[in-house]
């Protein structure tokens, strides 16, 4: 199939390509300035350096050159995935295979008499020269392509034209001279590029027998964006570790490092972790956007009841606020929204971390590092010479730690942390399990709150949906404990998937909670140590429901899906039909 509408790449529009970016806010004059006096001295292609640079996206790059050059872009989609097929093209052309691979081209027939032809350099003369000569009685077409799907196809070509098997996982000098290819070079900040621009909290470099897949956690949830041959993946694994200041040689044993850089013209911060697997190491990269959204405890999902709730507790004098859940579940957005809540210039705020994910003005946030010594506990000691009023620790580990944090609370501070427990009320367990006297629990915790996250639904395409029968028979039984809350009549949806949610039906997510507030009955109650169960009936007299009972009231709302509740909470405690 014919993507591109022009035989040549002449350009329709008198526009430089830099103009445009600026024209659609994609690049600011800095930007534009850095990347030409980079040209200026070094030379080179303006959208390949200001990819380089950080300051934008290919994909943002590629869109104003379809608009400068009047070409489409062709996605990998529309590329033959045989490689016999560019193999017959660059046979057919006179011209030896390896120059092909050299320039970075590719070519296929797309009829008796039509050839479409894609390339790193689309402007280049001496390429646009040397291919019109060899085909002279066809038709060339021309489009613009993603180098990620370029290299694939190039990658596919050359192994089948001759596999020479080189083994470069003992070379570490070839290891880091592939790592510095520029191939290697832009793939790598394509992908961490395309990841900022979707709202990715983490990229998976995952290496299988044959091939290696590069995935996307959006939303919470994994997303393949790119299957690569295990070829590349020794360049792409040494490209990482080489940035992250890992050491490229070592692949036996766990490492984890960080990058400091600019995509996309946002600064960013990046975890990387390497993880020695059957097929290779497995890379995972947190990406931490240094330039937070500014959230605020009213748009973090807290229904008002919770929030009102919340809101009071935080601005206490002294006590402390555990907020529990497995990693990713939005806990620490929770604490920074509850600091800048509190923040009103009158206290002293100092926070204890590993590592510092927000930078909040006006508050004292300290940085651990374990490997010299400076642990959670020795950090709080300092902490608490330095005349703090409220005091946030990154999370409770060990019994000293909470002790520590016990011993603030009941000496006049305000402590706010985080502890990974599954729901609210066995976070008592989970403290006294680490060896904190149980009545110092009680007498120190003003509040527990568990949350996770859930995906809210696309507005754009989210459909209709009834929701089953027991589902709907417990919402009205919540109607009946929170009639606040579910004043209105249900507004149930289910996902459809469409083009502005990437066909997931989701764009967003929001958080579903349970809250704990300690009354002297609960107090007693943990003091004596009672089970699970009879604290939760103590619980609801204040207000307290569960994970799946927050996420249905929002579900009823019409935020999110019942599909997406349950993937999240489960659906313990509703009757089956």
């Amino acid at each position: 199939m014919n993507a591109v509408s022009k035989t040549s790449p002449d350009a329709v529009t008198s526009l430089p390509l830099g103009q445009i970016l600026l024209q659609r806010g994609l690049i600011t004059d800095i930007d534009l300035s850095k990347a030409l006096s980079f040209q200026a001295t070094l030379g080179g292609r303006l959208g390949a350096i200001l990819i380089r640079i950080g300051a934008v996206s290919e994909d943002n790059v590629l869109e104003a050159l379809s608009l400068q050059l009047g070409l489409e872009i062709i996605s990998s989609e529309q590329m033959p995935q045989d490689p016999a097929v560019y193999i017959e093209t660059l046979r057919a052309s006179g011209i030896e295979a390896e120059w092909w691979i050299d320039q970075g081209a590719i070519a296929w027939a797309l009829d008796a008499n039509t050839i479409s032809c894609i390339c790193r350099d689309l402007l280049s003369p001496s390429l646009q020269e040397a291919l019109y000569a060899a085909f002279p009685e066809k038709i060339l077409t021309w489009g613009l392509v993603r180098n990620r799907d370029l290299d694939m196809m190039l990658d596919l070509t050359r192994r089948a034209l001759a596999d020479d098997g080189r083994d470069v996982t003992g070379d570490v000098a070839l290891l880091r001279e592939l790592a510095e290819e520029a191939p290697v070079v832009e793939l790598v900040s394509n992908a961490l590029a395309q990841a900022v621009n979707e709202g990715a909290s983490d990229i998976h470099v995952e290496p299988r027998e044959h091939e290696f897949d590069i995935r996307y956690r959006i939303d919470g949830v994994l997303q393949n964006r790119l299957t690569l041959p295990r070829s590349r993946f020794d360049a792409v694994a040494s490209r990482i570790k080489l940035i992250a200041g890992l050491d490229i040689a070592e692949r036996r044993l766990p490492q984890d490092g960080r990058i400091g850089l600019r995509i996309s013209g946002k600064d960013l911060d990046v975890r990387v972790s390497c993880l020695p697997g059957v097929w290779g190491e497995s890379i995972v990269m947190r990406l931490l956007l240094k330039e937070q959204k500014n959230f605020t405890l009213s748009k973090i999902g807290m229904a008002s009841d919770q929030l009102e709730v919340f809101a009071r507790l935080a601005n206490e004098p002294y006590g402390i606020i555990l907020v529990t859940g497995p990693t990713g579940s939005g806990k620490s957005t929770t604490l920074k929204a509850t600091l800048e809540e509190i923040r009103d210039g009158k206290r002293k705020i100092i926070t204890v971390e590993d590592p510092v994910e927000y930078n909040i003005p006006g508050v004292t946030q300290v940085q651990t590092k374990a490997d010299i010594g400076y642990t959670f506990a020795r950090a709080l000691r300092s902490i608490l010479r330095q005349d703090p009023d409220t005091i946030m620790i990154g999370e409770i580990r060990d019994v000293e730690t909470a002790q520590i944090a016990v011993q603030a609370s009941l000496t006049g501070h305000m402590v706010f942390s985080t502890l990974h427990t599954n729901d609210a009320l066995t976070a008592f367990t989970r403290l006294i399990d680490m060896g904190v006297e149980p009545f110092l629990v009680a007498s120190s915790i003003r509040a527990v709150m568990a949350q996770r996250l859930v995906r809210q639904l696309c507005p754009h395409c989210r459909v209709p949906q009834d929701p089953p029968l027991a589902i709907a028979q417990k919402c009205e039984d919540l109607k009946k404990i929170f009639p606040q809350l579910l004043t209105s009549a249900p507004t149930w949806f289910a996902a459809k998937g469409c083009r502005q949610c990437q066909n997931t039906g989701y764009r967003g997510r929001l958080g579903i909670y349970e809250m704990a507030v300690v009354s002297n009955e609960l107090a007693d109650m943990v003091v004596h140590q009672k089970p699970l169960h009879e604290m939760v009936v103590v619980a609801r007299k204040s207000g307290y429901r569960d994970l799946l009972e927050d996420g249905l009231i929002k579900a009823w709302q019409g935020q999110t899906s019942v599909e997406e509740v349950i993937r999240v909470a489960g659906q313990l405690g509703v009757d089956s039909d």
